[in-house]
């Protein structure tokens, strides 16, 4: 049906998590129907509106994968459509003007208890008006809606939703100061980019009715509309920083990849109809529909975002986590290092691995000789003869000429039966000698990677230092 679908974030503050759920649901709605995905922004806000805001959006979007189809549209540059629009609104008697000022409203609204503007200036005459304006009298301009009826139309996600049109007012599309308001702009941006799909958030679903009706006003076509659950925080509150959300630009620099955050986004609202958890891009693209996306909302699970990162990195080979890791931070690994050598760190310790930034800390003993120990690890395992048990295996390693994997286990299984002691009794402080602390991998891979020289001399440092 190649749809035409937008996205519409305002550049006053970072990227969050719940505008790039929606676009992402916006990209892979337009790309699973061979549609456009186009974006707006929506920087009408001067005070709050930034270029380096504006600057971070399109970053994390090209970071994202999200290929925008046309130049970003940008509210600032069509203040002239807006009034245009506006203009013709108030000639067709679709508006008016309010000349009702703020502490009027709001004594009205205290003596009968409504919020709902009482529609005082809807008819008033052309003359009361006309001499209102001469007068330089501030005033709004409001919307005049049906009295009676209702407004419906059928959600994309939620199905049917009715609005009666007793429950609105006749609501403000421009301010005092002749600037439009959000329900006015919205409207005339989407008819202008011919936008067939308004894919947004819930809290949204009151602005709908209130669009419908300028839509109508306007005799243009209205769009359809699917609405997408909230993301909630632990609480079950909006989803905000104290959930310890982040902007899209602070996950890159935490080391998660684009296909995590697009993997477990996905999970939150769309159920993919099987128990595969983990998928890439393009299987979100072939896959997506909106008739897929839950009704209720979602939690967001910082938990669960680890495990989805693990799995995504631990899919990736190894050769190509060389790369990947380089390109975050040049300095996981030190210089001088060979490409097989790295590839094989990788391999050891990329099932522990959950972000990039992970990496740098789990290679490290792979790199460098331990500085310090793991003081509750050494009171642990750390017997009156650990010393001894760990000086006489290292003679006996000093002895061993084919250092391999294989040979090294042989030779820690005979030595631990050979002296009658439990395996844990020599394998722990072997850890601990080699990566500093009670965390690694095999034994026997490690001891093979390191090389021969670099564990016996290990093992000397800790023998002093314990």
């Amino acid at each position: 049906m190649n749809p035409i679908v937008r996205f519409a974030p305002s550049p006053t503050g970072q990227l969050h998590i719940g505008g790039v759920r929606t676009a992402l649901f916006n990209y892979a709605f337009a790309k699973k129907f061979k549609g456009s995905f186009l974006l707006r922004i929506e920087d009408t806000d001067k005070e709050r509106s930034k270029d380096e805001y504006t600057e971070q959006i399109l970053e994390s979007l090209a970071w994202l994968g999200f290929d925008y189809d046309e130049e970003p549209l940008k509210q600032s540059a069509r203040s002239d459509r807006y009034k245009e629009v506006i203009n013709h609104l108030l000639d067709t008697g679709n508006a008016y003007r309010c000349f009702a000022s703020n502490e009027e409203l709001e004594k009205i609204r205290q003596k009968s208890g409504s919020y709902l503007y009482p529609r005082i200036w809807r008819d008033r005459s052309k003359e009361e008006i006309d001499a209102k304006i001469i007068n330089g009298d501030e005033y709004t301009i409001r919307m005049r809606i049906p009295i009676g009826g209702d407004i419906s139309f059928k959600d994309l996600v939620y199905g049917k939703i009715n609005t009666k049109c007793s429950e609105l007012d006749d609501f403000i599309i421009a301010r005092s100061d002749g600037s439009p308001t959000y329900n006015l702009t919205v409207v005339v941006d989407d008819n202008d980019m011919n936008i067939s799909h308004v894919i947004r958030g819930e809290d949204h679903i009151s602005n709908t009715p209130k669009q419908m009706l300028i839509y109508k006003a306007l005799e243009w076509t209205i769009p359809k509309f699917g609405h997408l659950p909230m993301i909630l925080g632990s609480d079950g509150k909006r989803l905000s920083k104290r959930h310890g959300a982040k902007g899209t630009s602070e996950y890159k620099d935490l080391g998660y990849l684009p296909d995590t955050l697009i993997n477990y986004l996905a999970l939150l609202g769309w159920n993919p109809g099987n128990d595969d958890e983990i998928f890439d891009f393009n299987y979100l693209k072939e896959n997506f529909s909106l008739d897929k996306v839950n009704k209720k909302s979602a939690v967001f699970d910082n938990t669960k975002l680890e495990w989805v990162s693990s799995q995504n990195i631990f899919k990736i080979s190894a050769a190509k986590l060389v790369d990947i890791a380089s390109e975050f931070d040049p300095t996981w690994c030190g210089e001088g290092h060979s490409l097989e050598y790295l590839v094989k760190v990788i391999e050891l310790i990329k099932d522990r691995i959950k972000t990039l930034s992970d990496i740098k800390e789990n290679a490290f003993y792979f790199f460098n000789h331990p500085t310090e120990y793991d003081e509750a690890a050494m009171k642990k395992c750390w017997g009156e003869n650990t010393n001894d048990i760990l000086n006489s295996f290292q003679e006996e390693l000093s002895q061993l000429d084919d250092w391999n994997s294989s040979n090294i286990d042989e030779s820690i299984n005979i030595f631990v039966n050979a002296i009658n002691v439990g395996k844990g009794k020599l394998m722990q402080p072997l850890r601990i000698a080699l990566t500093g602390a009670l965390k690694g991998p095999s034994i026997p891979d490690l001891m093979t990677l390191l090389g021969k020289e670099t564990c016996l001399i290990r093992f000397k440092n800790i023998l002093k230092n314990s």
